[in-house]
Order: C-alpha cells, then sequence, then structure tokens
C-alpha cells in the first residue's frame, strides 16, 4: 500500500545502494504501520538536473516521498520518518566532497485502487 518515491541527484548514482535501502525499508516500515511487505512499491527518480540552495555543484540530495492511506497519527508518521532517515544514511556512502541533504516527507493518499493480476 505505500507508495513510495525516492529523487536522488545524479552525483550519488554510485553511492547510494538504492534496492538494499527499499528491501530494509520494506519490512521495518511495515512492522512500525501495520502494512505487509508485498504491499510496498518504491520508485527510484534519478535528477540529472537540480539546483539546491545557491546552485554549488557539491551540494546533493535524497528525497523520499511516502503516501500512505489516511488514519495514521503524526507520532507514527514522525517514527516513519525517523526509520526512513536512518535507513537512507545506512545505505548511502557519503563522500567529503558532497554535502548531501537526506528529506522525507510523509503524507496521506486521497484516494487509492488498487488491482492485482496474478499470473
Amino acid at each position: 500500500m505505500p507508495q513510495i518515491t525516492v529523487e536522488y541527484s545524479e552525483s550519488l548514482a554510485e553511492v547510494f545502494d538504492r534496492q538494499a535501502f527499499a528491501l530494509a525499508l520494506h519490512p521495518a516500515a511495515a512492522d512500525l504501520i501495520s502494512s505487509t511487505v508485498p504491499g510496498f512499491k518504491t520508485r527510484f527518480v534519478r535528477l540529472d538536473e537540480a539546483v539546491i540552495g545557491a546552485g554549488d555543484p557539491a551540494d546533493a540530495m535524497v528525497h523520499v516521498s511516502i503516501a500512505l492511506l489516511p488514519g495514521r497519527d503524526a507520532a507514527l508518521k514522525d517514527r516513519l520518518a525517523d526509520l526512513t532517515l536512518t535507513t537512507l544514511r545506512d545505505h548511502v556512502k557519503f563522500t567529503p566532497d558532497l554535502n548531501t541533504q537526506l528529506t522525507v516527507e510523509i503524507r496521506d493518499l486521497a484516494t487509492y485502487h488498487k488491482q492485482t493480476v496474478d499470473r
């Protein structure tokens, strides 16, 4: 059910283990929010062009947006954001030549419909 979009600076492509991040986040978040791992969907979007702050090319970012079905309280969303940031830090190899910002947004889905087509 959670729809996760991860945008990241192109300069982090070689140092951000995206698959390991998703595979670590899914079960940990599922436990936290009382969901199931098969419902998680994570998409990665490499940003070939982005301006951060004053435009210093040494600035990089990873932004995670997690959309959930409504009903979770603010405290649970805060814990999910903290879990996501911790998991993110574990899967980005920080380099001294980049200033990297990690951000997380947790929001409610307005409407959501799902259909699974089995083989």
